[in-house]
């Protein structure tokens, strides 16, 4: 008897210790899990606030450019001029004022990032004029492009007139219902018929605006400048950047007079100029193990530059500022 009592009181004993240590176990858990937690969470806030500045800084300097630079865009210019990665406390040792007892994560941090011209591509919104046709300019523009890059005519064919039905919210279009999302990034093209295949070789070349733009012959590419004036061969596209990159040209004038040189009967097939009014800010965080990168496109109108579109990581969402879109 004395040894059952014995037995049982050495059950209960090793149940009470098994279930302490799987109450100390748990709580252990959890302390861990909430400790992790708080640390993405002040990562997350810290990488937020760093990329808002890096945009806001980006905004910075192409407003300086508007007000010193006149009305030319090129790419001598210091906005277009890459931020290579940096350490964070390269810049936050320029002010006296920021002490750099800030702990680990911000020392570790390294930005990098570059501002591009959205001006430089050519805009699929362009392809459906303000009365709500396919605008036929711009269409000899893109067939160019397709035929250049060995792209499907049929699938620029159905862009268009895709894009067309998804612009057209107008009262007589009964089918508007079943009309295609309107795309706002290139990925989304897809969405009007162009395969993934085509997205992807189309993406060095094309852009997707809120409004109607104008190609800037100082910082396109020779693919771009080919596509955009009837009759201008590659060799001759190439000059152009070879030239610009020289001099850049000062006004849409002198660019137009270089290009009808010779004896080219030439024509834009889509407008171009020598000065930008989108750009696109790409920011790249890197904090730790952690990299968060983030893109903007922003409007510059003056002095004035606002946000239209942002999207940071790997997020879906896509924030969207519909009232800078349509100033």
């Amino acid at each position: 008897m004395k040894s059952l009592n014995r037995g049982a009181a050495l059950l209960a004993a090793m149940l009470t210790v098994t279930l302490v240590a799987t109450f100390a176990a748990s709580a252990l858990w959890q302390q861990w899990r909430s400790t992790e937690v708080e640390a993405a969470e002040r990562t997350r806030v810290q990488s937020a606030w760093v990329l808002t500045g890096a945009l806001d800084w980006a905004r910075l300097v192409l407003r300086e450019d508007a007000r010193s630079g006149g009305s030319t865009d090129h790419l001598g210019e210091p906005w277009a001029v890459p931020l290579q990665e940096a350490r964070l406390s390269s810049f936050l040792a320029a002010d006296q004022n920021v002490s750099m007892d800030n702990g680990p994560e911000v020392l570790e941090a390294f930005l990098s990032g570059q501002i591009i011209d959205l001006q430089s591509l050519l805009n699929v919104r362009n392809l459906v004029d303000p009365s709500g046709k396919v605008s036929d300019a711009d269409l000899r523009g893109f067939a160019r492009l397709f035929e250049l890059l060995g792209l499907p005519q049929p699938q620029l064919d159905r862009l268009a007139e895709n894009l067309r039905f998804a612009l057209d919210t107008s009262g007589a279009n009964r089918s508007s219902p079943m009309a295609p999302l309107l795309p706002q990034q290139l990925e989304q093209l897809v969405w009007l018929g162009l395969s993934p295949q085509t997205v992807a070789a189309l993406q060095p070349f094309v852009t997707i605006l809120q409004a109607r733009t104008i190609v800037n012959v100082n910082t396109a590419s020779a693919e771009v400048l080919y596509a955009s004036v009837d009759g201008l061969s590659m060799a001759d596209a190439k000059g152009l950047v070879a030239q610009r990159e020289r001099s850049p040209f000062r006004t849409a004038l002198d660019a137009q007079k270089v290009i009808a040189r010779g004896d080219l009967a030439v024509a834009p097939a889509v407008s171009v100029g020598v000065s930008s009014n989108f750009f696109e800010i790409r920011s790249r965080l890197r904090l730790d193990q952690l990299v968060v990168e983030e893109r903007a496109v922003v409007r510059r109108v003056g002095n004035d530059v606002s946000i239209v579109q942002r999207q940071r990581g790997g997020q879906a969402a896509t924030v969207l500022v519909q009232a800078a879109a349509t100033r």
